[in-house]
């Protein structure tokens, strides 16, 4: 442990992760499937946002959203799981100003994901419930507004978690009981009472994801409702397929983050709150190209567009 009169009077200057599990025999398996994973969501994300840049065809609302979506998965990932990986083979220190860092860049591309994911519900709610006005309705400028927003909101809400954490006292254990510096394992080292960092943690963060979630359903309950007074099968087949892969993402993406935010700070807590992390970090950036390409016709043809230009 290095000890020293460190950033703010705080004699602990560097945190030891401990990553996803004690155990030496599955370090090397969990090392190999999170890489698999990691390669999944960097590739998968990346030919996403080439094909939506390249093809015209995608060259609306929905996929101008995918294709932000997909961007900030890539980073999201890149925040934690590079570093989750070191901590296989090694001891994973971080320092006190890279941790402050790591959780704040984690939580402004976390917040920021949630609300992209809202705007896209609201797209889907427009498209169906208003198909004759959405050009007019979603057009570039308001496009471009929502991924601002999106962006400007995810910054400032995390900046008050990383500066509340950058002032805590730090002197006892070094060890966070994580494989990444998230507020909650590291408030929990604090030599002094941290009970506003908690309030705020669960309120700020709990407000954001339980309000853009139920922004989303809202729009959902809509759509399906509009789905119902829908005729002809096909069109309603067709309706609901630009949906589902959307849903299937925000349930997996806020069923994660709200079982971990909205919940006390305990041994017990923490220990859950690290199995969420994997999916919400690992796993869901990884599967939402899957997701998205399977259920959408549009973003399969232009694969295969892709594809046949690439090697015919």
């Amino acid at each position: 442990m290095e000890l020293r009169a460190g950033w703010n009077g705080t004699s602990i200057n560097t945190f030891i992760l401990t990553g996803i599990t004690d155990l030496p025999w599955l370090q090397k398996p969990l090392f190999i499937i999170v890489l698999f994973f990691y390669i999944l969501d960097v590739l998968g994300n990346l030919i996403i946002v080439y094909i939506v840049i390249r093809d015209s065809s995608l060259h609306y609302p929905m996929y101008f959203l995918l294709a932000n979506l997909s961007f900030v998965d890539i980073c999201f990932s890149s925040i934690t799981v590079p570093k989750m990986m070191v901590g296989f083979f090694m001891e994973n220190t971080i320092t006190l100003q890279g941790c402050v860092a790591q959780m704040y860049f984690f939580h402004f591309l976390g917040c920021t994901e949630g609300l992209l994911l809202a705007s896209m519900g609201y797209d889907r709610y427009i498209a169906i419930c208003y198909p004759l006005r959405y050009r007019k309705i979603m057009r570039k400028s308001v496009c471009i507004l929502l991924v601002l927003a999106s962006w400007i909101i995810g910054l400032s809400t995390s900046l008050v978690h990383a500066i509340m954490t950058s002032y805590l006292p730090f002197c006892d254990s070094n060890k966070i009981k994580h494989f990444f510096c998230d507020v909650k394992p590291v408030i929990k080292l604090a030599c002094v009472d941290t009970h506003l960092n908690e309030a705020l943690l669960t309120n700020v963060l709990g407000f954001l994801s339980t309000s853009t979630f139920v922004l989303t359903t809202v729009s959902y309950v809509y759509i399906i409702f509009k789905l119902m007074k829908i005729r002809s099968s096909k069109g309603r087949s067709k309706a609901f397929s630009t949906c589902s892969s959307h849903l299937t993402v925000v349930i997996l993406f806020y069923g994660t983050a709200m079982c971990t935010y909205l919940g006390p700070s305990s041994e017990n807590s923490i220990e859950k709150d690290r199995i969420a992390a994997v999916l919400f970090t690992v796993i869901t950036p990884a599967i939402n190209p899957i997701i998205y390409t399977l259920r959408n016709q549009e973003v399969k043809k232009s694969m295969k567009k892709l594809i046949k230009n690439t090697y015919l």
